[in-house]
């Protein structure tokens, strides 16, 4: 199953049908995916199902009926064990960015990291997994599929947000604080603090 965000609000791709129904099921074949993501992002729809019965065809499928953008992000730790945030329009985020011409997307993610952040020295230690949500872009809705990576820095320096690019502050979060900072995120972004077994609930 994949969990697609669509203005911070879950769209399931499914090749089994649940039982539950406080949500409504599409098919992914004839849906008309456009009209799906204007209704949740009118709040018609708060939770919704893609129904396709072969698992390996479902993100195909999704990817040739909304343009694709490919991009790559960071959950980086210091020395200390701190994680390294952003803050941008208004929510606390990891960073990340689209790929580059000719690019490796272990590439972009440590540019991306070292031009939204200032932080460098960085090493990758760990793939993550993706995450997706669709967006708005001159008229146009979207799907993005982020490549993470867990990384190391040994960079000492005092981290400064990429002011083009709207990121207000940048800050290394104990485990305390990035509880705190989860609560004003998004929904992809705690995914992967689940995925990534930090505790953060017990610190």
């Amino acid at each position: 199953m994949y969990k697609v965000f669509v203005n911070d609000k879950p769209l399931f791709l499914t090749n089994e049908i649940s039982k539950e129904t406080n949500f409504q099921l599409f098919l992914l074949e004839s849906i008309d995916i456009e009209q799906l993501i204007v209704k949740i992002f009118q709040n018609k729809i708060q939770k919704a199902y893609l129904y396709h019965p072969d698992e390996k065809e479902i993100m195909k499928t999704l990817k040739a009926k909304i343009p694709v953008n490919k991009a790559g992000g960071g959950l980086v730790y210091n020395k200390k064990g701190e994680v390294l945030f952003i803050f941008r329009n208004g929510k606390w985020d990891l960073p990340k960015g689209g790929t580059e011409k000719g690019e490796e997307i272990e590439q972009t993610a440590m540019r991306e990291v070292e031009e939204e952040t200032g932080v460098g020295k960085l090493s990758i230690t760990n793939k993550l997994q993706k995450t997706y949500h669709v967006f708005k872009r001159n008229g146009k809705y979207k799907l993005k599929i982020t490549h993470w990576f867990e990384m190391h820095s040994d960079f000492e320096g005092t981290p400064h947000g990429q002011i083009e690019e709207g990121i207000e502050k940048v800050s290394w979060l104990n485990p305390e604080q990035i509880k705190e900072a989860l609560t004003n995120s998004y929904e992809n972004i705690k995914l992967l603090f689940e995925e990534d077994k930090i505790d953060i609930k017990s610190q």
